[in-house]
């Protein structure tokens, strides 16, 4: 059995079913036409972890995989052919490493790869032992050796060769935006389907105007082109990690109509409806902000009630959604006061049950 390999024959049935499904899943919200956005059929995805399991049968290290479909049994993977041509490169060339050298495969456990669509990589290696000098001095040779920046970690250890993030580009209508994106942080991993989706949230909001609050923002992905779009953009995010990112793109890209919330979507809904104050907030005037916009782009649980409400006080919402369930929840309720204009599929996930929705609402 082969994992984590595509199967590019199958690629337009696979689509299908998944428009199929999606048509009848929301078929009492009487839809649109579903823009459909498809994705390469094979090496796709910019990011892959995989087990590292010794045989002492070959006396050989491979990257393996659970068999999803009997997790107990594990599969070497020798090709990866949803994953980038450098992620295939950077596979073949680790494996010959790790097994020339007992420093570099004592103890390793994980391999994680991060690469960008400019070629940049970061591989991280995970050990079950803390990370010795000699090993250091190993980690720098083959950081050269693969051209890439090298990241070992054990418990409370993490050593960087290089650098512990990579530049992605983005094109968006005619401007090209550089993204920063950490090892820890989250990254849409099919980048081509990325950039499809920035594309269609910023030509659903065109023309709209005045300001936008976005929850969720991340690294500031979707916040920089749509930041184009609007007078203001005030956003939220939990993650320390990812604001920093945020505030790092939107230096490198000359963004400056955005300021960030380092906080939950729950607390600003809270701070928003005054029912708090928080020191967090307070350099930032919500009172000057002329909102007419709410774009999110929730975790897999969807909104929460109060997140529901506000949304609905908006007389536009954007979402994007990674769990179709979650979100025909949130439509159930937000279809009460909105109608939905657009509907999209990104096919982000190929070849897997995963499906990501956009959607734009206007208020009746």
């Amino acid at each position: 059995m082969t994992i984590g390999s595509a199967q590019p024959h199958n690629y337009d049935l696979q689509l299908q079913d998944k428009i199929t499904q999606t048509e009848s899943e929301f078929a009492q919200f009487d839809l649109p036409g579903l823009d459909v956005f498809r994705s390469p059929k094979d090496y796709f995805r910019m990011r892959a972890e995989f087990k590292v399991w010794y045989s002492k049968e070959t006396e050989q290290a491979d990257f393996v995989m659970h068999n999803p479909k009997n997790p107990q049994e594990l599969v070497v993977i020798e090709h990866y052919s949803i994953g980038s041509t450098r992620i295939n490169e950077l596979m073949a060339a680790l494996r010959q490493e790790i097994n020339n050298d007992p420093v570099l495969r004592h103890k390793l456990f994980q391999a994680e790869f991060l690469t960008a669509t400019t070629g940049e990589a970061v591989i991280t290696l995970i050990y079950h032992k803390p990370v010795s000098e000699q090993w250091k001095i190993k980690a720098q040779q083959l950081s050269k050796t693969l051209n890439c920046s090298v990241i070992g970690r054990s418990r409370k250890q993490k050593f960087v060769v290089g650098k512990d993030y990579i530049y992605e580009n983005m094109r968006v209508g005619d401007k090209l935006y550089q993204y920063q994106q950490v090892e820890t942080g989250f990254t849409q991993p099919n980048a081509n389907v990325c950039e499809k989706m920035l594309n269609w949230a910023c030509d659903s909001v065109a023309g709209v105007g005045g300001d936008l609050l976005e929850l969720y923002c991340g690294n500031g992905n979707f916040t920089l082109p749509l930041a184009a779009h609007f007078d203001k953009v005030l956003a939220t995010e939990i993650s320390k990690t990812s604001v920093n990112s945020a505030l790092h793109n939107m230096d490198i890209n000359d963004v400056d109509n955005i300021k960030i919330a380092r906080m939950s979507s729950e607390e600003f809904t809270q701070a928003l409806n005054g029912a708090r104050e928080f020191r967090r907030l307070k350099e930032i005037d919500l009172t000057s902000y002329n909102f007419t916009t709410i774009f999110v782009d929730p975790p897999r649980a969807g909104l929460d009630s109060e997140t529901e409400e506000l949304a609905s006080r908006f007389n536009n919402i954007l979402y994007i959604s990674c769990n179709p369930e979650t979100l025909k929840t949130n439509l159930t309720f937000l279809s009460d006061t909105h109608k939905i204009e657009r509907f999209a599929l990104f096919d982000q996930f190929p070849y897997t049950h995963h499906r990501e929705c956009g959607v734009w609402l206007r208020r009746r």
